[in-house]
């Protein structure tokens, strides 16, 4: 009897310790409330910059395993509301980056401390001299793509075949960049046009309806506003599920 006993109490045990094992250990690898952008929405067109060595930094970044586009579950179905708004308007999504693994977050920072690097200035941050990217917030330690819930997107005209001009490339690190940069521009920079200003205006209010929420830096950079995981920073690659 005692030995059985003892047995029982052992196995509870090591139950109990294997389950705050997972507690401790597994969410932030876990990869089951994700699926593939593409899943939900067959139509959207991937260019995944950060597989590629298209982007501010020059080199394919840490995490990206694939050219695929993650994102939780609930972030795909209002993705996939907003996106079909869209399409009846003429327009696809064309998205640049979803999920964003935190090994992706880290390069990021140790790329923004190497002032030495600059390969990629004249395309993405030519008024910017690189030591400004950490204290004003360009580069950070955490991101909100690593939490699942955020995309990085623009538009696609079917009409013409191309994508739409927003009067700032994605990753432009700079004011151009803001959803609300006037029209008429600011003393020292560029102007946009009306329809640049219309176009980014349309993809923030359907986004904007279809559940994300915008901010105020970044015309294509949106996050469900109810997001699953508002703790949680994954680290698991970007890859197929």
């Amino acid at each position: 009897m005692r030995r059985a006993l003892f047995s029982i109490i052992l196995l509870a045990s090591l139950c109990s310790c294997s389950s705050r094992g997972k507690q401790r250990c597994l969410p932030e690898e876990d990869t089951s409330g994700f699926c593939c952008v593409t899943d939900s929405v067959p139509d959207a067109i991937l260019e995944i910059r950060y597989y590629s060595t298209y982007n501010f930094i020059g080199k394919r970044i840490d995490g990206y395993e694939a050219p695929i586009a993650l994102i939780t579950k609930e972030a795909a179905g209002a993705l996939r509301k907003a996106a079909g708004q869209l399409m009846a308007k003429g327009y696809r999504i064309k998205v640049f980056d979803a999920y964003r693994p935190q090994c992706a977050v880290d390069m990021f920072m140790r790329w923004a401390a190497d002032l030495d690097d600059t390969s990629m200035k004249p395309y993405f941050y030519p008024d910017l001299t690189k030591n400004r990217l950490i204290p004003e917030e360009y580069i950070m330690e955490k991101s909100g793509h690593t939490r699942g819930s955020t995309i990085d997107l623009t538009l696609f005209d079917m009409a013409k075949g191309c994508d739409v001009d927003m009067g700032a490339p994605f990753d432009w690190f700079g004011e151009l960049s803001h959803p609300d940069y006037p029209v008429g521009g600011k003393p020292g920079l560029p102007a946009i046009t009306e329809e640049q200003y219309g176009l980014r205006q349309l993809l923030r209010e359907t986004m904007i309806a279809s559940g994300f929420k915008p901010i105020d830096s970044e015309w294509w950079h949106f996050t469900l506003a109810n997001e699953p995981y508002p703790n949680t920073y994954f680290t698991f690659p970007v890859r197929q599920l």
